[in-house]
């Protein structure tokens, strides 16, 4: 399998933000993004992201919808209203009729419902880094 990275060095590839309380999508999501060619941190809340240097150097964020505490669409909001424009690709496992149109009416690029594939996270990253 060829690597993802097109040959770019560690430090040249953007850093993808991970916020996800569920451990296994914090502990696969970035193995998938690295094969994407991205550098990847994953965070268990919105409130641990906020508090890292994530939020200074993240090129996109990979959010869950349903985080315990601040939950996704607020650390969206707290994002917009600090200045911080990082394109944002919501992950849910809630499938209500309204949910994926309501995110990107927020101004998310996309909203992928769990479980998702890799194309479908390969295709909301390209939109994000257009």
């Amino acid at each position: 399998m060829a690597s993802g990275s097109g040959g770019r060095t560690s430090a040249s590839r953007p850093l993808v933000a991970v916020v996800d309380d569920d451990e296994s999508v914090r502990e696969s999501l970035p193995d998938l993004l690295n094969e994407l060619g991205y550098r990847a941190a994953a965070f268990s809340s919105a409130e641990s992201f906020l508090a890292s240097d994530g939020i200074d150097n993240a090129k996109c964020l990979v959010l869950d919808v349903g985080l315990p505490g601040m939950t996704g669409p607020e650390l969206f909001q707290e994002l917009a209203r600090s200045g911080r424009a990082i394109p944002i690709v919501f992950i849910t496992a809630q499938r209500g009729d309204t949910v994926r149109q309501d995110l990107i009416g927020l101004g998310a690029i996309e909203c992928l419902f769990k479980p998702f594939g890799d194309t479908e996270l390969k295709n909301a990253l390209s939109l994000a880094f257009q």
